[in-house]
This record gives C-alpha cells, structure tokens and sequence, in this order.
C-alpha cells in the first residue's frame, strides 16, 4: 500500500512538468553531503525555473512530504540531509542562470543554481563583480546555497559574508507561494525582510532567485606572505590587519596544513594559473617571471614556517594597492612575522575557483572542516582550547590515523574564522568520487571504511562544536550541525519558532535544519 501512495505522490509531482529522479543510484548519491549520508530519499526534483519550483513544492507539501533543497551540494553540517526517510530533494542544478545584470543600478540577478564561478565570469567582460564574490568551492557552490548556509573567502576580508551583499531574493514558501523580499535596489526599506531568510539553511524557504549588488573589479593587486612563531602573535597581526581595513583577504594556516597544502597542490598547475592571471593583466613577461618564480621556489618556501598569514589587497591604482599591502607589512613585521615568498595568495587568487580535489586528504583521507567565528578579543583563548582538546585525545588520534589542520581568515567587521579540520583514513562516498578529478583520485590510495576512525571523529566533532558554543562563536553553515538555538536569547528563540510555524505550519520545509 505505501508503495502506491509513493507511486502516486510521485505521479502527482510529475504532473508540474519537473524532472524526477527516482533510481536507486541517484537516490543514494543525492542522500550524501560531504561529511555523511543521511536517510532515504522518495524523490529527487530538478526544476527549471521559479515556476517549475513553486508547482512542484505545491504538490509535494500538498501531500504532507517533507522538502528539502538543494545547491552545489557543499555541505558538510547536514543542510540538505535529513534523518527522517521518505523527503523529496530539490535540486537546482537546472536553475541555473544569470537573469539580468543591471550596469545602472549595480545589481545582478540570478537564479539559485548559478554557481559562483558562472557568476564571476559573467560578470568579468564587464569589469563587475559582487562585493563577496565566491567561496573557495565556488566551482559547484551555488549562490542559492551561499544565501541559505552564508560563508566566506573572496571579498570578505573587506566585505564580510556571502549575504553582506544580497539585496532581494524571491522564495518559494512551503505552500508555494513566490514570495519577493524586499526592492531590488536597496535593502532595507523597512523591515529587513530579506534577511529574515539569509543563513536560514533551508528551513524557512527555498530560494529561487537572488539579487546581488555589484560593485567595479579591481584593477590593481597586491601579495604578501609571512610566517609566524606562534598562533598569538598569527591572530594579533590578522585582527590588526583587518582593523586597519587594507586587505580583501587576509587567511592563514597552521603547520599542519601548510605541510598538508604543500603535498597536495602542483607545481606545473600553480605556474599555469599564475601565466593566466599575468596575461590577463596584460603583462606577458610577468607571466613568464611568474611561472618560473614558482618553479624556482619549489614546494620548500614554507618549509620553515610554523604559521602562515597570507595578505591580498586590492584597488583601482597600484599605488594604492602597494600602500595597502605595506601597511599590512608593518602590521605583521611589528607582531615578529618574517616575510615568506608570496606564492601561495598569488595562486589563489590566479585560480580562485580551482578544481575541490581538498576535499580529501592528500593520502585519500576523509576531511571534515569545524569551524567558529569568533570576535578578535577571543581568538586566541579559544584557539588555546583548541589546541588543548587535541593533546588531550593526541594517543588515539595517533592509533587511529587521525590529524587536524587548522585554517584561520579575517572576516570584515566581523572578527576571525577558527577552522580545525580533521582528517581521518576512511573510504570516499559517491560525493567525493563524484566531485573530486578523476586523474587526482588515480593518484590516491584506495582506502577502505574505518568504523573506529568514524566514530571517534564523530565524537571530535561535536567536542569542536560544544568548544566553540562554550566560547561564543557564532556559524555558517549551521545545517542540523551547530548549536544555534540554544544560542539565542529566550524570546528571540520564541519569535523563530513563531515564524517558523507562520511560513511552514506543518514542519515539512528542511526540517531540523537550523534546529526547527
């Protein structure tokens, strides 16, 4: 009899005109995020555009089924798994598009599934870019799931998060209701209606499209490089840095991932993307000087640092991008840093969307980022308590194959990130192989699944999490993986509950994400 039922939920969904997914392969694939798998699947749905979206949802809560959406499938704290089986998943892989941009009013719009990299090469010929213009999986992270989990990286140091530079967005409700947020010029003209579905990780709302401001690309760079003794003096110079206002980005690495970068990356890949970059700021020899720098350097320039800082400025003339990157200097110099061969920011930056081949170890380990934001006046206490959680399980870390490495970034007006990713041996799922190049996962050895190395990283993860809850960090991504509500303050608390039961009565939009 449920099978039936199924049959003619299904049925009923199709008759919206959307693609349906229902063979046991994608089931399985689109029931992984990053970290884990979640329940079964009854469905997957790609639509087309905001229509097809709001029919099919329509059909699917008509029937009391619970949806789920969809974006790049980045995830790694459950946003788009759920632990309750028989959900359809939305899928915005075909919702794609960059609808309109508005070179009078610096305003792009676009749909959910448009991923940063489409985005920013859009916008390139015109010498436009939004404010916060892409994560580092910009690749296949979607600007949908950017609003919905918020993050950071290119533009932040300066600009803050993904959801600084949103404008309006037009949702699709549990109903189905399209539902426009706010003007597509400013924001906000009352109540910042918008931002009541910023960083909602899907639980109030599917976004279909999004506007975004725009602002002029950056004519002019600048790169710089340091090493630290220590994390405090590392974050010292970070907050100070970003204070002072004079980076776009401003990132660092512990020991261990500068050890994990320098295995990983490639040489003849790095000299590439550096020859691109040159070439396209018109400088032909720069881009011979470049490519051989890096070979030159080798993978041994950081060799000696313990913790590195990596600066990237920005602005219309080079002067003013070399003044900024000497501020950051003295900055750094003052706090005992050591400049260090500025490779690492210039290949980012040549390649700010490069294939997500991180997204395992460098011996094929699983990878698992935990991370708080934190305001400067707190960073190094909990950096500390970090760092105190892992010597205390240091032996079974060792016996299980187990290692942390440690990300650290300014975010503009905001404080510092605080990135301990955890690395353990264990078997890819069907995201990683799916995900990952094919010639990069040839290289890799084949590991088999590790039940004591899961399980023990389960524990470490949620160790992480309560440390960064018990020193008040706030999050992105927040999924069904971070301690959000208890967070909040009793009333604020009760007033999302309130919406949530306003905009979703009966619990079937992304349930338990966001911890509703």
């Amino acid at each position: 009899m449920a099978t039936k039922i199924h049959s003619d939920a299904i049925d009923q969904i199709a008759d919206t005109g959307v693609t349906i997914l229902t063979d046991s392969a994608s089931l399985d694939f689109y029931a992984h995020d990053i970290y884990e798998r979640g329940a079964d699947l009854l469905a997957v749905v790609r639509p087309r555009n905001k229509d097809e979206l709001a029919a099919a949802v329509a059909a699917t809560t008509s029937q009391g089924i619970a949806v789920i959406p969809r974006g790049g499938g980045m995830s790694y704290t459950g946003g788009y798994i759920s632990s309750q089986p028989g959900a359809v998943l939305f899928d915005f892989a075909e919702m794609n598009r960059v609808l309109e941009i508005d070179e009078t009013d610096r305003t792009v719009t676009v749909e959910a599934g448009c991923t940063w990299a489409e985005l920013y090469k859009a916008l390139q010929p015109k010498g436009l870019r939004t404010p916060f213009w892409g994560t580092l999986s910009g690749l296949k992270a979607s600007i949908g799931g950017g609003m919905s989990q918020n993050g950071i990286f290119w533009g932040s140091g300066r600009y803050g998060t993904a959801a600084q530079s949103c404008v309006a967005m037009e949702m699709v409700l549990a109903d189905g209701t399209i539902m426009c947020t706010g003007a597509k010029f400013s924001r906000p003209y009352g109540p910042d209606l918008t931002g009541i579905f910023l960083a909602d990780t899907g639980a109030l709302g599917m976004k279909a499209t999004i506007t975004l401001r725009l602002i002029p690309e950056a004519e002019a760079h600048g790169y710089a490089s340091f090493s630290f003794e220590n994390h405090a003096h590392t974050l010292a110079a970070m907050a100070e840095i970003e204070r002072a206002g004079v980076s776009t980005e401003c990132f660092g690495f512990d020991p261990s991932l500068n050890a994990i970068r320098m295995k990983r990356d490639s040489l003849a890949s790095d000299a590439k993307a550096l020859g691109k970059m040159m070439k396209k700021q018109g400088s032909v020899w720069g881009a011979i000087k470049e490519g051989a720098k890096v070979v030159a350097a080798g993978r041994d320039f950081m060799d000696e640092a313990k913790f590195s800082l990596h600066v990237l400025t920005e602005a219309r003339l080079q002067a003013a991008a070399d003044d900024d990157l000497e501020r950051a200097r003295t900055i750094a110099l003052a706090h005992g840093a050591t400049e260090t061969e500025n490779t690492i920011p210039k290949i980012i930056r040549a390649n700010p969307f490069g294939p997500l081949n991180s997204m395992l170890g460098p011996e094929g380990q699983r990878w698992a980022p935990i991370h708080g934001l934190l305001p400067h006046s707190g960073a190094v206490a909990c950096y500390d308590a970090i760092n105190a959680l892992f010597a205390r399980h240091k032996k079974e870390m060792d016996g299980l194959g187990i290692f942390p490495g440690t990300l650290i970034s300014a975010v503009g007006g905001s404080g510092t990130i605080i990135e301990p990713c955890l690395y353990w041996p264990d078997a890819p799922n069907p995201l990683h192989r799916d995900t990952v190049e094919d010639n990069h996962l040839a290289k890799l050895p084949e590991l088999e699944a590790n039940p004591d190395a899961w399980a023990f990283t389960q524990r470490m993860k949620q160790a992480l999490v309560d440390l960064f809850y018990d020193h008040g960090a706030v999050h992105f991504q927040i999924g069904r993986t971070y301690r959000y509500r208890d967070s909040l303050d009793p009333a604020a608390d009760a007033l999302l509950v309130d919406l949530k039961k306003s905009l979703d009565p009966r619990g079937l939009m992304n349930p338990g994400s966001l911890g509703l």
